[in-house]
């Protein structure tokens, strides 16, 4: 932490002063760096930033649009809302690749093939935005992050925009994000279905560094490739988690406990817990800003309305806990028939299965219960 602090005064100090100075020569090289992948969910995508390098005159910075600031007021309300201020900054390239070294964290360098002329422009651009009135923008997942500022300052002085998206554009964007959490499954269960209806449509949008890594080797310009030379300046040596506990076999075992229990109790936790996070995901679809975020249909499963069968159980009203059951496996029906061919159908039918099971046996037992009364006064 204290080694961030340090770092942040010193982006903020080379931002101003190398923001002023023009490095460009013949020997001047513009890169793109991509930064590999990391298990904290800030770092689970990655990272893009640009380096200017003039090996005559010894400058070398990293022109960086990811930043932000942990102690900023409100911090997860306003990244929850969409509306976190993120930042520019310019720094000694040997602080950059020092702090992902320390963070295990490959680092991947692909030299731009430009012209002096656009090499000028393009270092004009880079800052120009790190003046005060430019270098903060609204963070915005898919919209506007560290890589599409990337790719939108680089394509501006570029004649016809050459870099789009040409690997992934026929996937969904929910189908692009998944294979990154492969092995943080709460992660990966938790990202999709937290996301709505927009991370369905198709990817058109190329905003992630190791996708923008993979189209840059075949992007060409002006009849020649954009990138001129790619290296591997560090090659993090990770090991894949196989972490028991956060794997769909530990869900599927608690999911299991709920239902063979079959207490009121347990009931009322199980359909309590389901209940708050379908009405969180319907108060973030309201208050965020996050396009994301709108048009959530896994509310279908994670039903606010279970809460208020929670209430009927510790009521102990029969009568409305049948018919609330009864609503909530309609909507479960529907959710199940929408979900087919949907990518993260897999990671949500342990939930769609034990839930159905929980509600079908509440109605069953009612109607059981029922029956024999009935019985009782016929006799």
């Amino acid at each position: 932490m204290i080694k961030k602090v340090l770092l942040l005064f010193c982006f903020i100090h080379f931002s101003i002063s190398y923001s002023q100075q023009s490095p460009i020569s013949e020997n001047t090289k513009i890169s793109i760096l991509t930064v590999g992948l990391a298990d904290e969910v800030h770092s689970l995508y990655g990272h893009t930033a640009i380096r200017i390098r003039n090996q005559d005159s010894d400058f070398d910075i990293v022109y960086n649009y990811g930043m932000f600031d942990f102690r900023t007021e409100n911090f997860v309300a306003k990244f929850a809302k969409g509306d976190l201020q993120y930042y520019a900054a310019a720094y000694p390239y040997i602080d950059f690749e020092y702090s992902y070294r320390e963070d295990n964290r490959s680092i991947y360098e692909q030299v731009l093939n430009l012209s002096l002329q656009e090499k000028q422009t393009l270092i004009d651009k880079l800052n120009v935005s790190l003046l005060p009135e430019n270098r903060f923008y609204t963070y915005k997942f898919i919209d506007r992050n560290c890589t599409t500022k990337v790719i939108d300052i680089v394509n501006e002085i570029l004649e016809n925009k050459p870099i789009t998206n040409k690997n992934t554009a026929k996937l969904t964007y929910r189908e692009v994000l998944n294979p990154y959490a492969d092995n943080h499954f709460y992660e990966q269960l938790g990202i999709n279905i937290i996301f709505g209806k927009r991370t369905d449509d198709p990817a058109t949008k190329l905003f992630l560094p190791l996708d923008l890594l993979e189209n840059l080797k075949t992007t060409t310009y002006k009849n020649k490739p954009l990138v001129s030379e790619t290296t591997t300046v560090f090659e993090a040596n990770r090991i894949a988690p196989k972490p028991y506990l956060d794997s769909i076999y530990s869900l599927i075992a608690v999911l299991v406990l709920f239902v063979l229990l079959n207490k009121k109790t347990t009931n009322i936790i199980y359909f309590s817990i389901l209940g708050l996070i379908g009405l969180l995901f319907l108060f973030m679809g309201i208050y965020s800003f996050h396009r994301e975020l709108y048009w959530n249909y896994n509310i279908l499963m994670l039903n606010p309305l279970l809460l208020v069968l929670v209430f009927f159980i510790i009521q102990n009203n029969t009568k409305w806990i049948k018919k609330i059951s009864l609503i909530c496996i309609l909507f479960l029906a529907s959710y199940t028939f929408y979900m087919l061919g949907k990518v993260h159908v897999l990671l949500v039918l342990p939930i769609i299965i034990s839930t159905f099971i929980v509600l079908l046996r509440l109605v069953l037992k009612k109607e059981n219960l029922i029956t024999a009364h009935d019985k009782t006064v016929q006799y």
